[in-house]
């Protein structure tokens, strides 16, 4: 007698039968193709280390602002301190300089946030942006510190009168501030969305049914 070419029917409407069943032994993670999340724990570690790596890159802006800023003149009668040039548009190149080399630095550090964590997550997101914040507000302190003295009068009676003399280095538009967290976030977003890891499509796996 030969044996049937077809295998058996798997009683469905056996009690506990799930077609569905992982088989034993198996577990859910495995047949997703990807590794397991890192703890969370370390991930934040690692977004702590990354926004505080670029809140001191902030100096370094700061230090860039201060240097290639156009500077104000002024000139003292003697009696009040006056702009030199009144057409002059020095103040808006402050601004507009902070605003260029904070996005500059924005589109290194979001490169540099990719690299060290390709697959993203909020943790990295949110340091990456608050170190960026805190970058441009170091940048910001430190290249006023690093400008011309904010003592106006005391200046100008150091200078003399009619002598030009610089005004202090600050920001009409404290929006550019948000430059350098903007740029960060777009192209550390944008990369993940690119070339970060792919989820693969889960494999279902058939339990079969002998006997």
């Amino acid at each position: 007698m030969t044996a049937p070419l077809n295998p058996p029917t798997p009683p469905h409407g056996r009690p506990g039968y799930d077609p569905w069943q992982l088989p034993e032994g198996a577990h859910p993670d495995h047949h997703a193709g990807t590794e397991r999340d890192e703890p969370l724990g370390r991930e934040i570690r690692r977004a702590a280390l990354t926004g505080l790596a670029v809140v001191v890159l902030g100096l370094l802006l700061g230090f860039l602002w201060s240097r290639l800023a156009p500077h104000v003149p002024l000139v003292s009668d003697g009696e009040a301190v006056y702009l030199k040039d009144t057409e002059g548009e020095q103040a808006i190149g402050a601004d507009g300089t902070f605003a260029l080399l904070a996005l500059g630095f924005g589109v290194v550090t979001g490169l540099a946030a990719f690299l060290v964590h390709r697959a993203g997550g909020i943790a990295m997101v949110c340091g990456l942006a608050l170190g960026s914040l805190g970058g441009a507000a170091v940048a910001w302190q430190l290249g006023t510190a690093l400008g011309p003295s904010g003592d106006v009068v005391g200046h100008a009676r150091t200078a003399g009168q009619g002598v030009t003399f610089d005004a202090p280095l600050e920001l009409g538009a404290l929006g550019v501030l948000v430059a350098w967290p903007v740029a960060a976030l777009l192209v550390h977003l944008g990369l993940t969305a690119l070339f970060g890891p792919r989820e693969e499509p889960q494999a279902h796996h058939w339990q079969t049914y002998e006997g």
